[in-house]
């Protein structure tokens, strides 16, 4: 079955991210390893590190993501701007070193007008010269490039993009992809009934591999298909509706992936509660 569970805050320590994955009933967790709105982050305490993992070990060793600030962006022309994204991309799986996390997602970035061949030229060029400052292809933490809705300038909304990241960089083997149902949704990828979801699998298959997905998110969308705008919405309240997570859940080239909810909530976790169980209830 799908390893079903959804985004924690680390306020208060990143300890606590599994209390709250517990509390909301979740067999997966993703979380941020630092404040994602912020360039400098402070090294991580050996106290803080040591107090993660015995929390990890106390849940089973549960598939555990990091996701990068949203401050980084690989396909920016801006040489300045670079240099911060590529030091924080660094900063970033040292972190994951350090913590024993094995995937972080990123979005590949916003070319920001300066056309997509040069901003995928720039993410290339940029993810490739992180990898490197990181471990190269001695690493074990895997990035995941994570789908995106194609609002404004950013990069990764066409399956033919991903695989054009991948297939360019001079180590695909630490490269991956996220997928996330809002996301492919509102880029024009419809998945609400059999044939559509069967042919948006399979186009994503031929293009990019469905072995390359190591990690779903799963959100309802605010907005109808293609609209090319980002707006998470609680499970079977959105566009998408119940029958695409229905089959999603239940699509044997994904048994045992962790999905992770990013849906909104408040501090009770009472909406994450109610999402896995809807989700949960959809699994055969």
């Amino acid at each position: 079955m799908p390893l079903l569970g959804a985004h924690q805050s680390i306020a208060g320590g990143l300890h606590l991210a599994f209390d709250r994955i517990r509390r909301a009933g979740g067999e997966s967790l993703q979380i941020f390893t630092a404040n994602q709105r912020q360039w400098w982050t402070a090294p991580l305490l050996e106290e803080e590190i040591l107090l993660f993992r015995q929390k990890w070990e106390e849940n089973h060793g549960m598939p555990v993501a990091a996701h990068t600030s949203y401050l980084i962006n690989l396909a920016t022309a801006h040489p300045d701007k670079a240099a911060k994204s590529v030091a924080a991309l660094v900063d970033e799986l040292q972190r994951c070193r350090q913590l024993g996390i094995t995937m972080l997602i990123m979005h590949p970035g916003s070319h920001g007008g300066a056309g997509v061949e040069r901003g995928l030229e720039a993410v290339a060029a940029h993810l490739d010269l992180a990898l490197e400052q990181s471990g190269g292809a001695d690493s074990s933490i895997r990035v995941l490039l994570e789908t995106t809705a194609g609002q404004g300038t950013s990069l990764g909304s066409s399956f033919e993009e991903l695989a054009w990241l991948i297939g360019r960089s001079r180590y695909p083997e630490r490269l991956g992809v996220c997928v996330d149902t809002c996301h492919i949704f509102a880029a024009g990828y419809d998945v609400r009934t059999r044939a559509e979801y069967d042919q948006t699998l399979d186009r994503f298959d031929r293009i990019v591999g469905c072995g390359q997905i190591f990690f779903f998110h799963l959100n309802d969308s605010r907005k109808e298909l293609g609209s090319r705008v980002d707006r998470h919405e609680h499970i079977g309240q959105g566009a998408i509706g119940l029958n695409a997570f229905r089959m999603l859940l239940n699509d044997s080239r994904f048994v045992n992936l962790p999905m992770t909810l990013e849906t909104p909530k408040e501090e009770d976790l009472r909406e994450d509660r109610e999402n896995l169980a809807r989700l949960r209830a959809l699994i055969r």
